[in-house]
Parts: C-alpha cells; structure tokens; sequence
C-alpha cells in the first residue's frame, strides 16, 4: 500500500493508504480529525472544504496519495494554539450564522480561502457567489454572509475584532 506523509495542522504525518483512500477517510478515520464533513460524497455540497497548501479543496473527491508531500489545514487547525478562534470562526458564532452546524466546517474554510484572495474586500454579491460551492440546509445564508463580510474586515485589518464589526 502506498505511503502517504502530509502535514496536517502543523504536524506531520506518515500513513499508509489504500490508492483509493479519499482524503476525507485519511482525515476523519485515521487521523480521527472529525471536523471535516462528508455530506454529498460528489463534491456538490462543501462540507469537506480544507486547506491544501492553503486553498480551499473538496476532499471527499481528492484521493488521498494527491496530496503527498502537501500541507493540510482543517477545521480543527483554524483556531490558534491556545483556542482563540480565527476571526472567521468568531465571526460566525458571533452572527449567528450557523443553525445544525454540519455545513459549518466547510463554509468556514471555504470562506477563509475566499476572503484571503480578495485583499480588496468583497461585495455581499461577491460573497454569494464565492460559497456557490457550499451548501447549507438551514439558514438561507443572511447571517453567513453577514459573518464573512464581518471576518474580512478584521482579517484584512480594517477593524480590530469581529465585536468591533458588529458595533
């Protein structure tokens, strides 16, 4: 069986994998990093986003030997080492912006990724049509919009913290 080494929040890690192991299995059943969501098993609903070598990537369609070698961020891997949350994950308990929480996961760092690559900032339209690729069941995305465009602006440095934001 190949041999997969990645790092994955920051640590690294060497497993053996099937060749046909998605990436999604290597996260939640060997690593035990749960975090990580399989919704749709067709890359249509977002709930797997992570970070490979930092963009946003489905990975319940992305086999896990692709990414030897690489650099994986995951949910759990967001928030700082002594627990702060990243201001997206602030900013969406903050807002409201989840209700169930299984799409969670994925929107955030699928909204992460779409927030660094707009420096610039991003319109609430911008926003919509960034998450096309994320589904959520149960809030009709007021509130996550409202969230993302809070966490840019402190992401981006234009405000000190998502309370400041809100105000």
């Amino acid at each position: 069986m190949p041999q997969v080494t990645l790092t994955v929040n920051g640590k690294q890690h060497s497993v053996e994998v099937e060749g046909r192991t998605l990436l999604v299995e290597l996260l939640r059943e060997k690593l035990r990093l749960t975090g990580t969501h399989v919704g749709c098993d067709t890359s249509q609903c977002g709930a797997c986003v992570v970070h490979v070598d930092g963009n946003s990537l489905k990975s319940c369609t992305t086999l896990a030997v692709a990414v030897d070698g690489c650099s994986v961020t995951t949910i759990e891997g967001l928030a700082a080492a002594d627990g702060t949350l990243h201001p997206m994950q602030e900013a969406f308990r903050e807002y409201h912006a989840l209700q169930c929480g299984f799409c969670t996961p994925g929107m955030v760092m699928s909204a992460v990724d779409l927030v660094q690559k707009h420096p610039e900032g991003l319109s609430e339209q911008e926003i919509r049509e960034g998450l096309e690729g994320n589904l959520c069941r149960c809030t009709g995305y007021h509130n996550i919009v409202k969230a993302i465009d809070a966490a840019q602006e402190v992401m981006h440095g234009r405000r000190a913290s998502v309370a400041a934001a809100a105000e």
